[in-house]
């Protein structure tokens, strides 16, 4: 291959011979050169794309991370929070069981029941086989909602405790207010007995089915026992008259009255102001007849009225 070179300048011309080798060594550098600028453009631009992706995954991850982080610090707050509750709620069920315990303790003593009947010191008294729940592992003793079941017991069984101690003291109550006891003045002395004594407007020997209270005129008449007015009015050699029924059989009368306070319906307590001391129907004075009636028969009201009240 023969390369004839002119110049510009002078006009003048050479030319040179290239051999077999050479001629090939030019070829690869007049097609290696465009391909090679080629091939390097896009090397350095694919390396530019290849390091600028791993900047926008960092950046996604970072903001992920930051979401995350701030979901982690709202979810902590909120457990502070329920945590804080849950042991307000604690302390509450606590102070609520030492009340009830103090309640229970001071009702026992009061009622004067029998040692160990009700314990308000100890925890209630468990037992029987338990079998594992499937699928539920066992709870800590430390952990709160453990500690809220506990209480929860504590308190069910105090409260099982009151209602039981409620009821018998309320049966003691009504018992205590039906049961005929005392004396049915407030002041003054017995006149009379139950029993044979002479009439005071014959002479003559006569049965006195009740008692009699002498005492200031106006002067209290009281109720021996609760129950429910049967009679309150006049009646035949009783002047006004009060009957009272107390159940079980048994009913009071309350005669010469100088003022009746109740009426036919009415039920009183014990102890309630039924009428006042007067001298009505068959009487010489002021004074109260006082009559007991059980199952329809007259007893001896002073049986009743020495007898000490329940």
């Amino acid at each position: 291959m023969k390369i004839i070179v002119v110049s510009k300048r002078h006009g003048s011309t050479r030319s040179f011979t290239l051999g077999g080798w050479t001629r090939t060594i030019l070829s690869a550098c007049l097609v290696g050169i465009p391909v090679g600028a080629v091939l390097g453009y896009q090397y350095f631009n694919e390396k530019s794309s290849t390091d600028k992706l791993p900047q926008v995954a960092t950046d996604a991850w970072v903001q992920a991370l930051d979401e995350q982080e701030q979901q982690i610090q709202t979810a902590t707050l909120e457990a502070e929070r329920k945590l804080a509750a849950l042991t307000l709620r604690v302390a509450e069920l606590q102070a609520r069981l030492v009340r009830l315990d103090a309640l229970g303790e001071r009702l026992t003593t009061m009622a004067k029941l029998d040692n160990g009947e009700f314990d308000f010191s100890r925890a209630p008294a468990l037992g029987g086989p338990e079998h594992s729940i499937d699928g539920e592992e066992a709870v800590g003793a430390n952990d709160f909602q453990d500690m809220l079941n506990q209480l929860g017991a504590k308190i069910e069984d105090r409260q099982q405790q009151l209602d039981t101690l409620e009821a018998l003291l309320a049966k003691r109550k009504l018992q205590s207010d039906v049961f005929l006891a005392g004396r049915p003045i407030t002041s003054g002395w017995m006149s009379s007995k139950f029993g044979r004594r002479s009439d005071p407007f014959t002479g003559r020997v006569a049965w006195h089915e009740g008692v009699d209270f002498a005492g200031k005129d106006g002067s209290d008449i009281i109720s021996v026992a609760a129950g429910v007015v049967t009679w309150s009015g006049d009646r035949y050699g009783y002047g006004q008259m009060v009957e009272i029924n107390h159940g079980n059989g048994f009913k009071t009368r309350y005669a010469h009255c100088k003022e009746m306070l109740v009426k036919v319906g009415d039920v009183v307590k014990k102890g309630q102001i039924i009428a006042l001391m007067g001298s009505s129907g068959r009487s010489t004075g002021p004074h109260v007849h006082f009559e007991v009636y059980k199952h329809g028969r007259a007893v001896d009201p002073s049986t009743y009225i020495h007898r000490a009240s329940r």
